[in-house]
């Protein structure tokens, strides 16, 4: 499954950026999703499941308790294909970046 296949999906998006602030349980994972989107355990663990398979997320036991890991190994690909438009929005970044130098030196004086 190709990476903006993944994350196309807005629950797929919100466990990553779950992930990416550490480690979370299921159970996290679950009560977050299901407070945020309304859908079951089940359709959460489906979620789950394609992260796993797509190697966006990697778990592992502890008892009875399953962690999940972000892997960004992934978004590798996401951001090699961003990389084409990055020149259209740094030119603008950069003109940003002289106005607020020049704003601060009109300050100044």
């Amino acid at each position: 499954m190709h990476a903006f296949d993944v994350l196309g999906d807005p629950v797929r998006r919100r466990i990553l950026e779950l992930l990416a602030d550490g480690e979370q349980t299921s159970g996290e994972i679950v009560g977050v999703i299901q407070d945020e989107f309304g859908i079951s355990q089940p359709a959460v663990s489906q979620h789950l499941k394609v992260l796993r398979e797509s190697g966006f997320a990697h778990v592992r036991a502890e008892g009875p308790r399953r962690i999940y890991a972000m892997d960004a190994a992934p978004l590798q690909q996401v951001d090699e294909w961003v990389a084409r438009f990055r020149v259209f929005w740094d030119v603008k970044l950069d003109a940003l970046a002289t106005e607020i130098a020049r704003g601060k030196k009109k300050r100044k004086r």
